[in-house]
């Protein structure tokens, strides 16, 4: 799953990114309204959802939301704010935020909202994820296998989790590089095919059905 995070307190930015990209989403960051606008206006199918600091040079963070929702964007926003009066959140859910939380807040918690909202982002998506016999339950991360746990890494279940919303579709390393992880595939790297082998092994266990194929040339599809 791939996160905008659009904080003008750039130390507190690259916190909320390290913290992110631990917990196995792919996270780019903008530090000011106007970038923010620039970057979903045009590339809002790029993200999966959006963390929104309100206050924001340029344009401020209620006023791009706003702009947002008028323009038919319906990406997850989480507002962050200091500001904590009732009449605050209400502004901030007015202007068309899905969630607001108040500065300073525990990364645990905001993991959780981040979580709960990408349960309900615009289209909306199954509570549980099957392909055959493999389930996969984004309220818990679990994932089974023939009645099995599998134990996956962050980016394992990340790069799962962006497979079975993409079933049967072929997926090219360029797209799997900029989705899961946060930067681009060069030709060079194999960090796709070390993890897509590691997840095969742990997901394509002895006596299953294979539901990962290779597609020679080109990237990997998920497919009964």
């Amino acid at each position: 799953m791939r996160l905008l995070v659009v904080e003008d307190e750039e130390k507190l930015a690259r916190t909320l990114q390290r913290g992110l990209e631990r917990d196995g989403y792919a996270v780019d960051v903008v530090l000011d309204g106007r970038q923010a606008l620039t970057r979903l206006l045009v590339n809002h199918q790029d993200y999966d959802l959006a963390l929104l600091d309100v206050m924001l040079p340029g344009v401020d963070g209620m006023s791009v939301c706003r702009r947002l929702r008028a323009a038919g964007v319906g990406l997850p926003i989480l507002m962050l704010t200091a500001r904590d009066t009732t009449a605050d959140r209400v502004a901030g859910l007015d202007c068309g935020a899905d969630d607001y939380l108040i500065k300073p807040f525990a990364f645990e918690e905001l993991v959780a909202r981040i979580r709960t909202l990408l349960r309900r982002p615009p289209q909306v998506l199954p509570p549980r994820l099957e392909v055959g016999d493999l389930t996969l339950e984004p309220h818990s991360r679990v994932v089974i296998r023939g009645g099995r746990e599998a134990t996956l890494t962050a980016k394992e279940y990340s790069l799962l989790e962006y497979f079975m919303r993409h079933v049967g579709e072929v997926l090219t390393r360029e797209q799997i590089m900029g989705h899961v992880w946060d930067f681009d595939y060069d030709g060079f790297s194999n960090v796709v095919d070390v993890h897509v082998k590691n997840l095969r092994r742990k997901i394509d266990v002895k006596g299953s059905a294979k539901l990962f194929h290779t597609v020679r040339g080109v990237g990997y599809v998920l497919r009964q």
